[in-house]
């Protein structure tokens, strides 16, 4: 496939890993396409069809500065661009100002209320309730005491989860725990919350395998019709069982995209969404688990026989073309390398994951997240810098063996 009209130039707010893949399906288009984050280092600046990297920090107490800052980008394209934000806080901000960002971007215009509670676990728990979609039975507690109140007749283990994953990852370098018992709990309870800003919640833990968690990927013009629509699972998680796919299939699942683009029409989202799900084997129901207004860094799992992918029909629709037909690549397999490696090693250590097992799994991988013959830097730089986490994992090991022998 090939995008006819690539005038309108893309500028991406937070070049993480998911910014990577965006400079690399719009780009070989010929998209020009730039970019804004507080990191030099950051995946979608070193590739090599970043035109220009924009260093600016998004602080949510300073949001002014950076909104006068993006806008001062805009001016320079000579037309409006297209704004395609890859964070929550992000999403959020750009809807929240969409009447001042509007003369120099285009992107979907979201309700500024809608997305706060997408990105939100207790919204989104509650919009799924409220909208008849299934979801594991969860609880926000505001003190110690309501944990204490839930502890007496939980059914153990319970997932311990940041309300905004984000915030709690930035404060304590986890997004969520999964705990086996009262103690456990209670004592990882006290460690993760900040009592001034309550940001746990407790949710019910649905027994299975990593594959059984569902993700859907899709894109919902104005009028919240879906024009692009993805399915797949995740075989190996990054850190295990609790994070993000670091290895999976696209793979059709018709009921996940039903329960996802019923409930996104009831709302009226529109946009690119990236949603999980979980199936319980106790009542076979695929229950929602989070919801990303926006593309996710595993959108180049989900791509269509002609190479289309959501971030494709975003480009398509918000410039006026004609869409492409949709047509999954069924089977079709992804992975994120550094991630894989350290989670793959991870469930041997545990014993389910065996050398023969870990070969096959790779049967159908087309696609990686860092490495492409046609962009190589960001992979080479990938690996330079596991390598130092590797030697650094190494002399703290070497320490701790030296102070047992001493």
């Amino acid at each position: 496939m090939k995008i006819q009209n690539t005038t309108t130039p893309v500028l991406v707010l937070n070049c993480k890993l998911g910014a990577l893949a965006i400079m690399r399906s719009l780009g070989s288009q010929g998209v020009r396409l730039y970019g804004v984050d507080d990191d030099r280092l950051s995946a979608g600046f070193s590739s090599r069809f970043c035109r220009t990297k924009y260093l600016m920090h998004f602080d949510e107490d300073h949001e002014q500065e950076y909104l006068h800052y993006i806008i001062g980008i805009g001016q320079q394209f000579g037309g409006r661009a297209i704004l395609i934000p890859t964070s929550d806080e992000l999403s959020l901000f750009v809807a929240k100002y969409y009447d001042q960002l509007s003369n120099n971007f285009i992107y979907p215009h979201n309700d500024h209320a809608l997305v706060s509670s997408l990105i939100s676990k207790e919204g989104m728990y509650n919009l799924a309730r409220q909208y008849g979609v299934p979801t594991p039975h969860t609880v926000f507690p505001k003190r110690l005491d309501d944990v204490l109140d839930y502890a007496k007749n939980a059914i153990y283990p319970v997932m311990l989860k940041g309300i905004y994953g984000n915030r709690l990852q930035e404060r304590t370098g986890k997004k969520m725990v999964l705990v086996h018992s009262k103690g456990e709990l209670t004592e990882m309870y006290k460690i993760l919350e900040d009592p001034d800003i309550p940001n746990l919640m407790l949710q019910e833990y649905i027994p299975g395998g990593d594959d059984q968690i569902w993700i859907f990927n899709g894109y919902f013009n104005e009028n919240s019709e879906c024009l692009a629509a993805y399915t797949g699972h995740k075989i190996r998680q990054f850190p295990v069982h609790v994070g993000c796919a670091s290895l999976g299939i696209c793979t059709w699942n018709q009921t996940v995209a039903d329960i996802t683009t019923e409930f996104m029409k009831s709302i009226g989202y529109k946009g690119i969404l990236d949603i999980g799900y979980r199936l319980d084997p106790r009542d076979g129901r695929y229950k929602v688990l989070d919801i990303n207004p926006r593309v996710g860094q595993a959108f180049r799992l989900f791509v269509a026989e002609n190479d289309m992918d959501v971030v494709k029909s975003l480009y398509l629709d918000l410039t006026g073309q004609e869409p492409f037909p949709i047509i999954p690549r069924e089977k079709r397999r992804w992975m994120i390398e550094d991630y894989d490696i350290i989670s793959s090693l991870h469930y041997h250590w545990e014993g389910t994951l065996g050398f023969a097992e870990w070969l096959r799994s790779f049967k159908g991988l087309e696609e990686a997240a860092w490495f492409s013959w046609k962009d190589p830097l960001p992979f080479l730089i990938m690996v330079s810098q596991l390598m130092k986490r590797c030697l650094m994992w190494s002399g703290k090991k070497l320490g701790v063996v030296k102070t047992v022998q001493q």
